[in-house]
């Protein structure tokens, strides 16, 4: 008799286990029992390597496995400031700049050993750092090569020589304000930084094919 006082949706809770309020709240699941991916879309860099960077590679190259392709693991961007062991306090700007041409939060870099010459000690902050990895390292490359090379004065390319032996490549800049995302106005000093582009690449030629096909303009 108790069962039959009880309304309608409690006995359905009690049976299922879920009831109607239940169902609301329960996370909603892909075909693969995954989370639903991500209403952002991909980047475009990364959509031209799915669709045309590595059909290339995999031909060029006359890979076997397409695992073997080459592909961007990460990118670092490394800002120096000499002058921060005088004054800390100048690391500041350097780290807010690096995080506004990145889209993400800069830290800040100490000195591994001390250096009686340039009287740094271990320990001392003498930098800032980025790594980026995913869309964002896509996204950055994109504006890399497409918006902020091409407004270098005097451009004619980037060198083709400064890979590692390792499939690896390190391009310096002068400063920062070849980038938009930079006002020109709120800029004190001018800071040069390395970027470091780290591939998955066996060796310097498939990284630099890698790149080529990327967009990078290197010099002829």
């Amino acid at each position: 008799m108790a069962d039959e006082k009880k309304p309608k949706q409690q006995q359905q809770q009690g049976k299922g286990g879920k009831g109607k309020g239940a169902e609301q709240h329960a996370a909603p699941a892909t075909e693969a029992g995954r989370p639903k991916a991500s209403s952002r879309g991909t980047a475009r860099l990364r959509d031209k390597y799915a669709k045309e960077v590595a059909p290339a590679l995999l031909k060029e190259f006359d890979l076997k496995n397409a695992m073997a392709i080459p592909k961007l693991e990460k990118v670092v961007i490394n800002m120096g400031v000499g002058e921060a062991t005088q004054n800390a306090k100048l690391l500041d700007p350097a780290v807010n700049e690096l995080s506004a041409i990145t889209g993400q939060k800069a830290v800040v870099t100490r000195a591994k050993k001390s250096i009686a010459a340039f009287k740094v000690r271990e320990g001392m902050p003498i930098g800032a750092m980025v790594t980026l990895r995913g869309d964002r390292m896509y996204e950055f490359l994109d504006r890399l090569i497409n918006i902020a090379l091409p407004r270098v004065r005097d451009f004619r390319g980037v060198s083709s020589k400064s890979f590692d032996g390792r499939g690896n490549y390190t391009l310096g800049l002068k400063d920062q304000l070849i980038f938009p995302e930079i006002d020109y106005a709120k800029v004190e000093k001018l800071k040069g930084m390395n970027i470091t582009i780290v591939t998955t690449a066996r060796n310097d030629e498939q990284a630099r094919a890698l790149l080529k096909h990327m967009g990078m303009p290197f010099r002829q």
